[in-house]
């Protein structure tokens, strides 16, 4: 319970902890970044790291200190397509080891079938809309591996998902993170980002829901 007060409090004040961090650390505050941002997508153990807050913060952050907004844009989306590609592999080559027992309740081999029929379909818009929501992100390229998603396919849209995620939210961050109003309420502004990640899952949960209906 104390380590989630903990967390809860660290992504709330993200704007507080990362300054501190960055000047203590200087440039190893990039590694930092990388690492935290490889991690949140590329280890299926992982998905409880901020993404989407630490982006903003951070570009918001780059404004006013020794980080380089440009510089750090580049690094974390180097981070995530890798995160992304890792979480792939391990993905494909733990698959079928997962999907080996038909008997498996869990992991019954129809569901893997129904996967690779679905990122055959979706695939491409799923991988991207993925990246803005949390807790997806960190498990849809494990999925698409599972499910042997065309490996170019795959980091076509990787890519493009990739890109857009870290240079639309440090970007944000940067160009108004830093407003009056948006320091003095910078918790709020990290449940609105929350909050706006999920909506894609929601309407497609009502979408779902109207077509049973």
């Amino acid at each position: 319970m104390h380590y989630f007060t903990s967390l809860v409090d660290f992504i709330l004040h993200l704007n507080t902890h990362l300054a501190a961090l960055v000047a203590s650390l200087g440039n190893w505050s990039y590694v930092i970044l990388f690492l935290v941002i490889f991690a949140e997508t590329g280890l299926i153990i992982a998905p409880f790291l901020p993404g989407d807050s630490l982006l903003f913060a951070t570009g918001a952050l780059s404004s006013v200190s020794t980080l380089n907004i440009h510089l750090t844009v580049i690094l974390l989306m180097i981070a995530a397509i890798l995160g992304n590609t890792v979480n792939y592999a391990i993905g494909y080559w733990i698959g079928p080891k997962i999907f080996h027992y038909p008997k498996s309740h869990w992991f019954n081999p129809v569901y893997l079938h129904k996967a690779h029929a679905f990122y055959q379909k979706y695939g491409g818009r799923a991988i991207v809309l993925a990246r803005f929501i949390p807790i997806l992100r960190t498990f849809a390229p494990f999925i698409a591996g599972i499910a042997r998603m065309h490996w170019a396919r795959f980091q076509l849209f990787n890519c493009i998902g990739s890109v857009a995620w870290v240079a639309i939210i440090l970007y944000l961050g940067y160009f108004f993170g830093n407003s009056t109003l948006i320091q003095e309420n910078f918790g709020y502004v990290v449940l609105v980002i929350i909050i706006f990640s999920l909506l894609p899952v929601l309407i497609q949960f009502v979408r779902q829901r109207r077509k049973k209906s």
